[in-house]
């Protein structure tokens, strides 16, 4: 009865959280204004000038050393994702494939908006606002896949492939090395890596994530500046001191079929089953257990290298086997972690080692083995 009324930010996010569209919450709008008499929630403009806070391109900041071959302006929202490359693929219109944020612009907004957060880690911890305004380093998981079907049922727009890929990174985690410590302390952990709610987009493009050609075209331009802040340090205010971040990035986030796309190794029905290791099927099928990884970005590019130049004059099939089914240069560097083939392989062998134990009763032993 007494209800007062809500900022436009919480009213941001009750119409995100409850899934209404501009529209809708308008609607709601009214009928609350004209049955309860009050501006309780507040009309949609006001929510979009919230919206403009959270949207990359509203926080200044600066790198240290500026990055190279990105503009010096902080204020950039919405660009073309292409950056620049703009004939026509394939009669498609080229200005209508992609849309980005700058990486770095969207690093800052992520950044901010979790300033409550790591300010209050950083008390937490017993660090003193004031002395902790260097050594900040940020985890960054990388996530990109395909979005299957978007085509447009019964409009007339441009002619775009209907399928789309996604680019998208979480902050994992935020932690600190104080002047005088030895140890790192983690103020920030993502409590939820996997949610949608906390894996922010970045490049949103018309590609067909099989489509290697146009795929490298489109993320070029991240990996470039991926690549310049990594040499680099981000200067940004948080809890009104400014304080230097240094990023890491990890590209665990790709499902198989993208891992092979980003480290330029054959399709899924290639001989070479494996992101991980040089297996053949053959040898997958024989050799259950020993399995290590072998593929590193470093040598799936060197590999490549081979396969360009063909230094020893070789026969395709002579050249394949030597590379290994690389065939395309990898560029993005992924972390090797573990992928679903190896994982199986783990587990299998796992529980084939307890299935034989409980098979020959091992627990019965004097003293089993754990």
């Amino acid at each position: 009865g007494r209800g007062f009324g809500l900022s436009p930010a919480v009213c941001l996010a009750i119409r995100v959280n409850t899934f209404l569209s501009c529209s809708q919450y308008h609607k709601r709008y009214r009928t609350v204004k004209a049955t309860s008499g009050r501006q309780i929630f507040q009309p949609l403009h006001t929510l979009r000038a919230a919206e403009k806070e959270l949207l990359p391109g509203f926080h200044q900041f600066e790198w240290q050393p500026a990055l190279k071959n990105v503009s010096p302006s902080y204020n950039v929202g919405i660009i073309n994702g292409l950056s620049g490359w703009c004939s026509s693929v394939d009669d498609v219109p080229a200005d209508t494939i992609t849309r980005r944020f700058r990486y770095d612009v969207a690093l800052v907004s992520a950044l901010k908006d979790l300033e409550e957060d790591i300010m209050e880690g950083l008390r937490e911890s017993g660090m003193e606002d004031s002395a902790c305004t260097s050594g900040f380093s940020v985890m960054i998981k990388e996530c990109c896949d395909g979005m299957g079907d978007v085509s447009e049922k019964h409009g007339g727009g441009p002619v775009v492939p209907e399928k789309a890929v996604r680019f998208s990174f979480t902050v994992m985690s935020v932690s600190v090395l104080a002047d005088d410590e030895e140890e790192e302390v983690t103020i920030f952990t993502e409590p939820k890596p996997n949610s949608e709610l906390s894996c922010k987009p970045l490049c949103l493009m018309f590609v067909d994530e099989s489509d290697h050609e146009t795929l490298t075209a489109v993320l070029g331009p991240i990996v470039a500046e991926r690549n310049a802040m990594k040499e680099s340090r981000l200067i940004l205010s948080m809890g009104g001191l400014p304080r230097s971040f240094r990023f890491h990035f990890r590209g665990t986030g790709y499902d198989e079929k993208m891992v092979r796309e980003m480290e330029g190794l054959e399709a899924s029905g290639s001989t070479y089953v494996c992101t991980l290791c040089d297996s053949s099927r053959a040898e997958a099928s024989q050799n259950m257990v020993l399995h290590s990884i072998t593929r590193s970005h470093e040598e799936n590019l060197e590999r490549y290298e081979i396969w360009r130049t063909n230094p020893f004059s070789e026969s395709v099939d002579e050249l394949r086997d030597r590379v290994k089914g690389v065939s395309a240069k990898p560029f993005m560097e992924t972390q090797p972690t573990l992928d679903a083939l190896h994982c199986d392989i783990g587990n299998a062998t796992e529980f084939y080692k307890i299935f034989q134990d409980e098979i020959g009763e091992v627990y019965k032993k004097a003293n089993p083995s754990r």
